[in-house]
């Protein structure tokens, strides 16, 4: 699969998949969860990248992130991108009912200059 791209704040999606690529694009709802079973491991941090920030642009405050359960090296390779990411303002293991260590939580602060560090 190939890069995924910026989101356009007037999209309703997230295209991941570069033109002329080798892989063609994947366009992706804008919704309260992403679940990145389907995706390559190399992809996984622009992708999440673009999502939250086609997220916050929707007005979204908080996404889960299904990254499954697994060895943990996609839940590792999510949560480096939410930790340095200025629109994050915290993110935890989702509560057993949505996912528990399966997933993550992401609360998403309404402009960068907003957010916190805590973790």
């Amino acid at each position: 699969m190939g890069k995924p791209r910026r989101p356009d704040p007037d999209d309703s999606e997230v295209r991941s998949g570069a033109p002329g690529g080798e892989d063609p694009p994947v366009v992706l709802p804008i919704e309260d969860a992403l679940d990145l079973h389907t995706f390559a491991p190399r992809d996984i941090p622009d992708l999440v990248r673009d999502y939250l920030e086609a997220c916050a642009c929707r007005g979204f405050r908080e996404v889960r992130i299904i990254h499954g359960r697994g060895t943990g090296t996609q839940r590792a390779a999510v949560r480096s991108v939410l930790a340095g990411h200025p629109l994050v303002q915290m993110f935890a293991d989702a509560p057993p009912e949505r996912g528990g260590w399966g997933a993550t939580i992401v609360r998403l602060g309404e402009t960068p200059g907003d957010m916190t560090t805590d973790h």
